[in-house]
């Protein structure tokens, strides 16, 4: 049984005062949640949130990490930087970094073998376009994009990854796949695991979450389908009463 695991993805939201007021909010809220709760917060926040949530069941996550140990890399934060601060887990390949910022299935798979090497666990993005998605290619890019982040990751990893799949099209914008949809697709994502490694891998091991426009209201039917084991919530993140609820659906 594949345990639930819901993340939150502030992105570029929330100064320190803010997450001390939503992470002092929420704490009560999810402590006898049965899913994971990780909330992923912007590098400013980490050390406050890490304080806050400090011996409750909330995991600390930050969102995005580069694959270098150190060097010229203005801009970017290392591996040893986030465990330092007691970053559990990581977001890499979120379809804003490969939207905005040039993020590729190369570089997605250098950054989760860099994570996973330094003893953090990856969230990795897979999801397609709007135009992706009209033309039929839904199951080509996920499976390229599965591909590609897994290669050369060894089967003995598995179990610290998670992948999040988020259509771009649903992302803040309100719009969501039906929870059929989303399950469909879920399962071609799980296929592909089970094609580069093996069926009990990807069936026990990897887990998988939903990530586009999961809220309070449809979290319950898509928590429903067999494939869907979570999910990385956006803007209902934002929110203590919203996120709570979607981690208890």
């Amino acid at each position: 049984m594949r345990k639930p695991i819901i993340a939150g993805n502030w992105k570029m939201n929330n100064t320190k005062a803010d997450t001390a007021e939503l992470l002092t909010a929420l704490k009560p809220l999810v402590k006898d949640a049965k899913a994971e709760v990780v909330v992923c917060v912007p590098y400013t926040a980490i050390d406050t949130a890490a304080n806050i949530i400090k011996g409750s069941n909330i995991k600390l996550g930050a969102e995005n990490v580069h694959w270098a140990e150190k060097g010229a890399f203005t801009g970017e934060i290392s591996v040893k930087m986030l465990v330092e601060l007691g970053v559990e887990y990581v977001i890499i390949g979120h379809s804003e970094r490969r939207q905005y910022f040039g993020e590729t299935d190369e570089t997605v798979n250098m950054r989760a073998k860099a994570a996973l090497a330094g003893g953090l666990k990856p969230i990795i993005c897979v999801g397609e376009t709007l135009a992706e998605r009209e033309a039929g290619k839904t199951d080509e890019v996920v499976i390229r994009q599965t591909t590609g982040a897994f290669k050369d990751i060894d089967k003995s990893e598995l179990d610290k990854i998670v992948i999040a799949y988020e259509p771009v099209w649903a992302i803040g914008t309100g719009k969501t796949a039906t929870s059929e949809e989303a399950n469909a697709t879920i399962k071609v994502i799980r296929d592909t695991v089970a094609k580069l490694y093996c069926r009990d891998c990807a069936e026990t091991k990897v887990r998988i979450q939903y990530g586009g426009s999961m809220n309070p209201k449809n979290a319950a039917e898509l928590m429903a389908q067999p494939e869907i084991d979570g999910g990385l919530i956006g803007g209902a993140s934002l929110k203590a009463v919203d996120f709570s609820q979607v981690v208890k659906y």
